[in-house]
């Protein structure tokens, strides 16, 4: 990003109080070439290590056709978690060996879709998909790569609706209990399940590698009874989570050394136990989507409360950006239109719903609001669009990716015709 002479804000070479006019707001801006770059610092923080890895994006935090098609063109395999995503995926040409399929509730037809386009590998969530996987796999006569997900009893330092990892879970096969190693068992009597390892999440937003070492520290044992059955073990796939900046409250990790960090952890741990190393495998989503991603709105209307509270009104709010009202997401915004304006005070940014908790930022510092001014909130391109809403019947915004001074709509605005596109007459 940068500020140019004329005050207002650049990202990617373009200016945002153009792109606000030329393809109106809500509108969802990606840097294009930061998207690039944060997935090739993953690969050069593996290639440092010298171990074997794969990156896979999580395509749950932004699933487009042109994203995809982005994380293919830089050697990412995908992760998919419904019908929807995977047929996006396919769409964008992405290699079905290199997609790979998660899920705590996988339907049959999402499993048939998956078999018989010869995804890479389905992430094994619970005791029922055991076996219906198998059926499936036996009605197309293929034997399909497994991998199971385990639920360590890792409870990562962040918001309880973001945690997955702790023993209280919807996800994964329990390891205290012994319900990983009853896994591990029936997989390995399945002749239609190829079991090549064993994939953990713990969360997501985590800014240190206490959660993942600890949960290497437990996997282990469960990985070497894996070899002992015969299991063509390969992976140790530690799932994604890794934390972004969206105020200054906020503290990432290096890419480096957190990579480091996990290979390191992975090989002392795999050494003592006299366990061959793993391929390990990673899946960032947020990482890469969410700092390369940039809402812009149109300012409406005010409301001043002296010695309470001052709120401008956006175009957009919970329909494009939930973060806030499902867990208190804080985000940092700027008037992009005069980017250079020092800010004036507290300004509650409040989404156009109604519902009072239709907020997009509590008490951001602004330069004082006008309307038509083009405000941009930062850090927004991950869990917005993909869980952007129709409530009040408001149009998906379009998206954008810009590169160079170019930009490029990758998503269409939707218009108030498609929302009712497929409403249908009572009478």
């Amino acid at each position: 990003m940068a500020i140019g002479e004329n005050g207002h804000l650049y990202i990617g070479g373009c200016d945002t109080t153009e792109l606000a006019t030329e393809y109106g707001t809500p509108l969802f801006v990606y840097d294009e070439q930061l998207l690039r770059d944060t997935i090739r610092g993953y690969h050069n923080a593996f290639r440092k290590t010298g171990a074997s890895y794969r990156v896979t994006y999580a395509s749950k935090a932004f699933c487009t056709v042109a994203m995809c098609q982005l994380a293919a063109e830089e050697d990412c395999a995908i992760d998919v978690v419904s019908g929807g995503e995977l047929y996006t995926a396919l769409a964008a040409g992405v290699d079905p060996s290199r997609i790979y399929m998660h899920g705590n509730n996988k339907t049959e037809d999402e499993l048939e879709y998956a078999v018989s386009s010869g995804i890479g590998a389905i992430v094994v969530d619970n005791f029922n998909e055991i076996e219906l996987i198998s059926q499936v796999a036996e009605r197309h006569h293929k034997t399909v790569d497994v991998m199971l997900r385990i639920s360590p009893g890792v409870e990562a330092h962040t918001h309880e609706h973001i945690s997955t990892g702790q023993q209280d879970s919807k996800f994964g096969f329990d390891l205290a209990l012994g319900q990983a190693a009853e896994a591990l068992r029936l997989v390995a009597a399945s002749p239609r399940l190829s079991c090549i390892g064993l994939h953990v999440h713990i969360g997501s937003q985590i800014f240190d590698t206490a959660g993942f070492t600890i949960s290497v520290e437990r996997l282990v044992d469960l990985y070497a009874s894996g070899v002992k059955l015969g299991l063509p073990f390969t992976v140790l796939n530690l799932g994604g989570g890794f934390g972004i900046r969206y105020t200054d409250e906020d503290d990432p990790e290096p890419v480096d050394r957190l990579i480091s960090e996990m290979v390191d952890t992975v090989r002392s741990h795999f050494s003592a136990r006299g366990v061959t190393e793993p391929s390990v495998w990673i899946e960032p989503g947020r990482s890469v989507v969410g700092p390369a991603g940039t809402t812009l709105y149109r300012a409406g209307s005010k409301k001043e409360i002296p010695g309470v509270r001052n709120y401008v009104a956006i175009d957009g709010g919970m329909t494009d950006n939930p973060r806030f009202a499902l867990y208190g997401a804080k985000y940092e915004a700027l008037v992009a239109n005069r980017a250079t304006a020092v800010a004036g005070g507290a300004w509650t940014i409040a989404g156009k719903c109604c519902e009072s908790g239709d907020l997009v930022a509590r008490d951001a510092l602004l330069a004082e609001p006008a309307t038509g001014d083009v405000i941009a909130v930062f850090a927004t391109g991950a869990y917005n669009y993909s869980m952007a809403s129709h409530y009040n019947r408001l149009p998906h915004p379009a998206v954008v990716f810009v590169k160079d001074g170019e930009a490029k709509v990758v998503v269409e605005r939707e218009t108030w015709a498609d929302v009712a596109r497929q409403d249908r007459p009572l009478r």
